[in-house]
């Protein structure tokens, strides 16, 4: 499908979609500038776009893939994409890896995770089968033991290994204490989280020839975000124009026009019509390195949601969840806290209240134990290691972090290392 005009999308959405027909009902007829249409609400978006009722979707669902999009087991999120969609999707993901490193006849290990509608495995294997170089491709997924994992990338001497910072280092940890190096690895293509430095040198010493990329951004949700930009920043990606077009905004929703000035990621995809992402905020905070070429650098995850390890939790359902357990409304404010330590992400949720007291444990306790219920995902990444145990922090409201410009409520603190 080719690149449609905005005024055409628009047109369309209203027309096909009851969402978009009422977040809409207020513009003018014609909508050519992407600053007339109001920023997505996310918690809105994802109410209207449930698999019964749907009120999102601009026709009924009977063609297409439908991927879960995270949030809690209580509230999962979908989205769907028709089959040209799709093959869109991954053939301009699978052109850009050819910037991440990709060259013909790379030997290339998909440890991205499959099934339960998650979409990471067959992303990326799609993306490489449609990629512009031939390569070969080893679906091997997240879930396999590491001797069968290692033996595999032994065998075919795989020169390019991709999958999530977790799964990667997991995998170099296994290998380190058993004495063994893969030397023919010369990618570690990394995706769906941050790589830290501190994660390095378990990796270098795995696969002491290899280089650490980013292989690309993208969300199921989002779609197309940034392709890799070569360069010793792996945070640096470049908007995969003309299929989306990108926009960094402030805190009152106006876009950032300067270099170096953070603001949240948003994205309206040209492409996309059965499922519309129209100025759709991609979760991630950013700041433009060229904005007249489109490269960006993320910064880190925005307030609508946050990725621990492997573990991505949605800020509103993490808010309802609170409200849920906090039966006496003795909590007045939430921030999610996200730390690093040992080489570990962790959540922290930091809970206000009139005035902090010891009788408060128990509260905190319940909270935790019901965001954990509904979020089971993070118990089995602490279990596995791969990331800290979930805490709880009492703290008065006039404590919690706020933006120094406008006072807003910061709802997602990122306390880790960036740089």
């Amino acid at each position: 499908m080719p690149v449609q005009s905005l005024a055409e999308l628009v047109r369309f959405a209203r027309l096909n979609s009851p969402f978009y027909q009422e977040l809409y009902s207020h513009l003018p007829d014609q909508v050519t500038e992407l600053t007339d249409l109001p920023v997505v609400p996310q918690a809105e978006f994802w109410r209207a776009n449930s698999p019964r009722e749907n009120r999102l979707l601009t026709a009924p669902l009977q063609e297409a893939v439908v991927f879960r999009s995270g949030g809690t087991t209580g509230s999962p999120k979908f989205s769907c994409y028709t089959r040209t969609e799709w093959r869109e999707f991954t053939s301009a993901f699978g052109a850009g890896l050819v910037n991440a490193g990709l060259r013909p006849g790379h030997r290339v290990a998909d440890l991205f995770y499959a099934g339960d509608l998650y979409a990471s495995f067959t992303f990326i294997l799609d993306s490489l089968h449609r990629s512009p170089v031939a390569n070969v491709r080893l679906p091997l997924g997240g879930a396999t033991p590491w001797e069968s994992t290692a033996a595999t990338l032994e065998e075919f001497r795989v020169e390019v290994v991709a999958g999530t910072p977790t799964t990667l280092c997991a995998l170099a940890e296994r290998l380190t204490a058993a004495g063994r190096t893969l030397p023919d690895v010369e990618l570690l293509f990394f995706g769906g989280e941050c790589l830290f430095g501190d994660q390095l040198p378990l990796l270098g010493k795995a696969f002491p020839n290899a280089e650490a990329r980013s292989l690309g951004y993208a969300s199921v949700d989002a779609g197309l975000l940034g392709e890799a930009v070569p360069g010793g920043d792996p945070r640096v990606h470049r908007a995969f124009v003309p299929h989306t077009a990108v926009e960094i905004l402030d805190d009152e929703d106006a876009p950032v026009e300067d270099t170096g000035v953070p603001g949240r990621l948003v994205v309206t995809d040209l492409r996309r019509r059965l499922m519309p992402v129209l100025r759709y905020p991609a979760g991630d905070r950013a700041e433009w390195v060229d904005r007249d070429a489109g490269v960006f650098r993320i910064l880190g995850r925005a307030e609508e949601g946050v990725r621990v390890g492997p573990v991505s939790l949605y800020t509103e359902d993490v808010h309802d969840i609170v409200r849920g357990a906090d039966t006496a409304d003795e909590i007045t404010g939430l921030q999610l806290v996200i730390r690093r330590q040992d080489g570990r992400d962790g959540l922290v949720l930091r809970l206000a209240t009139g005035e902090p007291t010891d009788r408060h444990r128990a509260l905190g306790a319940a909270v935790a134990a019901a965001v954990l219920a509904q979020r089971p995902a993070y118990t089995g990444a602490a279990d596995a290691g791969h990331v800290n145990p979930l805490t709880v922090e009492w703290a008065r409201h006039q404590d919690l972090a706020v933006n120094s410009r406008s006072g807003k409520l910061v709802r997602v603190v990122d306390e880790r290392p960036h740089s």
